[in-house]
């Protein structure tokens, strides 16, 4: 049996012995190095070679974060930020991590958790983004992007160009969302009142601050979306789902709910994809951009449907290509696009009326 390789990295005696007696019991694992600080992670990430990395960010030397974006820029390794989520500073450096390349984040282990319960999250989630081939993804980013294209599973017959007016953009992502989600709200410019309503899959630990890191990383406002308030509240704003609270429209207005879950997510992409098709239509856009699973793609297809404008992320550029690729599947996309274009065409069509090619 081919054992998984990890690489565990985290300065404290404590909670690296923990992660190594949980990783130890499991005969899937093997640990093939720790690391107490940022230079020794990346010292034996390249000597050793393992298949996934445990990081924590409070190192000494040299920062997780930096440790991150160093390997991610030499020897590319899905890495799981295991990290704690007490304060601010701690947590924007987890955003960052996320941004430069790190697959997911998990809190460490507090001893709260019914017992057994965490170290079955750990494992699952260290084997899920071991699987994750980070190699192929980050480079086509770095590297040139792939053309814009139509896959056949698209399979509503449209004309080559076509015209929408925008008033409105919903967005979904889940795993390699972070840095995505920058790079298409930079594109984005401030003036265009269309609001922008945002779902991301993100541990509930790490969510609390995160609007207000993506506000300083892109030229709109970023903030939290407030239950009952009128969209019209949220024009030139990124309006985020908090952590643990599906965001739907009803009738203008913005509403936090505690649903179920869809997919096992809340919130859902797809419970506000459904939402904005039925308040909007035509009059919005839909973009589906990287994550595992297929939240997200069943609403796609209701805002196609409704005449809403429906992008995905195409695979080269997705650092998982599990959403995008459902919504592919069902034809939900009208358009699937490299990461680099997506921006641009929807300020094309944000609040006023442009071609967009297919």
């Amino acid at each position: 049996m081919i054992r998984l390789r990890v690489l565990v990295v985290e300065d404290s005696v404590t909670v690296r012995r923990r992660l190594c007696e949980v990783l130890a019991a499991d005969a899937e694992i093997e640990i093939v190095g720790e690391a107490e600080d940022g230079k020794q992670a990346i010292e034996r990430c390249l000597a050793l070679r393992p298949d996934v990395v445990t990081m924590d960010m409070m190192l000494p030397l040299m920062t997780g974060l930096a440790a991150t974006e160093y390997i991610m820029a030499h020897c590319p390794t899905p890495i799981l930020v295991v990290s704690s989520s007490i304060n601010r500073g701690e947590l924007f450096k987890t955003y960052d991590a996320l941004a430069a390349g790190a697959v997911d984040v998990l809190e460490k282990p507090t001893g709260d958790e019914p017992e057994g319960d965490w170290e079955r999250r750990f494992l699952s989630t260290l084997k899920l983004v071991a699987r994750i081939r980070v190699i192929t993804h980050l480079r086509a980013r770095q590297g040139a992007l792939a053309q814009p294209r139509v896959t056949r599973a698209a399979a509503f017959a449209e004309p080559a160009t076509l015209r929408h007016r925008c008033r409105l953009i919903a967005i979904g992502a889940s795993t390699g969302g972070p840095s995505a989600i920058v790079e298409v709200l930079r594109a984005l410019p401030p003036q265009i009142p269309s609001p922008v309503l945002l779902v991301l899959h993100i541990n509930e630990p790490f969510g609390s601050a995160f609007a207000d890191w993506l506000d300083a990383q892109t030229p709109r406002r970023v903030r939290y979306a407030r239950d009952g308030e009128p969209v019209a509240a949220a024009a030139g704003c990124v309006v985020m789902a908090p952590p643990d609270r599906h965001l739907v429209l009803r009738e203008s207005r913005l509403l936090l709910t505690q649903e179920p879950e869809r997919h096992y997510c809340r919130p859902s992409v797809d419970m506000l994809f459904e939402s904005v098709a039925h308040d909007c239509g035509a009059n919005a856009a839909g973009c589906l951009l990287t994550g595992m699973g297929r939240d997200g793609a069943a609403g796609l297809l209701a805002l196609r449907r409704a005449g809403g404008l429906t992008i995905a992320q195409d695979e080269a550029t997705s650092v998982v290509y599990g959403m995008p690729r459902e919504a592919a599947l069902l034809g939900a996309a009208a358009h699937i696009l490299p990461l680099g274009d997506i921006g641009p065409a929807l300020a094309a069509v944000a609040n006023t009326q442009r071609e967009v090619p297919s």
